[in-house]
């Protein structure tokens, strides 16, 4: 049989040309750089310790007694549902009936995808925040819609990664669509503030837009005494009725394995959103929507707990980055840090991360994958500490070899 090549008989690429600048996530290239060094893999977003005994369990449980083993709803099961709202009305006052305004999918990443392919039109712009996470370019590409980026840039003074709200807004046209917005924002660590979220949420109303918000990192905001807290955008005026909530239970209970997400919105919208998510999975992670639905359910006390924890990984992670020598932007949220290796000596994150684990042992992530302006982000890498504390001070002290 003859070797396959990169285009088909007639002599077109076999990619189909809207993924044509997707190729391997880095994702894929730096995790195999680690296994090939063995060093200590601070790249892709997943934690080394799995969460509650209690949840897992609960996935035992649901498996042995046979629910979910075969197709769950195509909705979601209604004890996942039901819960899905119970918390967004217990942590942020928001109702939505679990019958017709939540849907169940396969993370986030499926959420997302299926957002996109059922709101965007061909030719249709589409605002995200630049750096973005990967998948929202691809998303966006399948749909045929136009990607318009709006590019966060670094405030030293702050310590942080800030919207221009003129830029926002100077960014929508007659074509724009739709805004795909993250907060906590990966890979920045950014938390969009209530001034920032009310601006935008004028201007949604404003121009008529829809949006997609990704808020899988909302229990992973840390208040440093300046009253950051996750706000959703949906509880702004004229919000509810536009917004699609995307959220997930990976980043929330440490089993990003299961791919269990969801999303909340207005009956039009999530039927819309269904109509495109039952092609893509169908439905997924049976027995362990059981297992999440049970998951929130837990106290307050545990989403706290599990916060204060990440914080103080964040916290060691930071100090040990800066020891390094190291420029670092203290996230406010989610589980990443991105540094600037300008006082490094260095200006090129790619052959920084890729050097990196023969150099000292700890791979990293380049956030110039993260921008449609790569020359904004090559100076800037991320780290992941949502890790063992002994593999986070095992990684600060290779860094500092540097």
């Amino acid at each position: 049989m003859a070797a396959m090549t990169s285009t088909s008989g007639n002599g077109r690429p076999l990619l189909n040309r809207r993924l044509a600048e997707f190729g391997t996530t880095i994702f894929a290239e730096m995790s195999a750089l680690a296994v090939k060094t063995g060093a200590i893999n601070l790249g892709q977003g997943f934690p080394d310790t799995d969460g509650p005994e209690e949840i897992r369990e609960a996935a035992v449980r649901a498996l042995r007694d046979g629910r979910g083993n075969q197709y769950p709803p195509g909705p979601g099961i209604p004890e996942l549902r039901t819960a899905v709202a119970e918390h967004q009305r217990r942590q942020y006052g928001l109702s939505y009936d679990p019958d017709r305004e939540v849907l169940v999918t396969a993370g986030a990443t499926e959420a997302i995808a299926a957002s996109l392919l059922a709101l965007v039109e061909p030719g249709d712009e589409v605002i995200a925040l630049e750096p973005y996470y990967d998948s929202y370019a691809a998303s966006i590409a399948l749909a045929g819609g136009k990607r318009v980026p709006v590019t966060l840039r670094p405030d030293a003074a702050e310590g942080r990664f800030r919207l221009d709200l003129d830029e926002l807004r100077d960014a929508i046209t007659p074509h724009t669509r739709l805004l795909l917005l993250n907060t906590p924002h990966n890979p920045t660590g950014t938390v969009l503030t209530r001034a920032e979220l009310t601006e935008i949420a004028k201007l949604a109303v404003e121009r008529d837009l829809l949006v997609v918000t990704d808020e899988v990192y909302e229990h992973l905001v840390f208040d440093d005494g300046d009253g950051t807290t996750h706000i959703p955008l949906a509880s702004f005026p004229g919000m509810r009725e536009r917004t699609v909530t995307i959220g997930s239970a990976g980043k929330t209970f440490s089993y990003t394995g299961w791919k269990v997400g969801w999303i909340t919105s207005t009956p039009e919208l999530v039927t819309a959103v269904r109509s495109a998510k039952q092609f893509l999975t169908y439905v997924s992670s049976g027995p362990f929507q059981y297992a999440i639905a049970e998951a929130l359910a837990l106290p307050d006390s545990y989403f706290a707990s599990f916060r204060e924890g990440m914080r103080a990984k964040r916290d060691l992670l930071s100090e040990g980055l800066t020891a390094a020598g190291f420029d670092v932007y203290r996230p406010a949220g989610t589980y990443f840090i991105t540094t600037d290796i300008r006082p490094l000596g260095e200006s090129d994150g790619f052959a920084f991360c890729r050097a990196l684990p023969e150099r000292v042992g700890v791979v990293a992530i380049p956030n110039a994958v993260f921008y449609d302006h790569r020359e904004a982000g090559a100076p800037f890498v991320r780290f992941a500490f949502c890790k063992k504390d002994e593999v986070l001070a095992e990684a600060v002290s290779r860094l500092k070899s540097l």
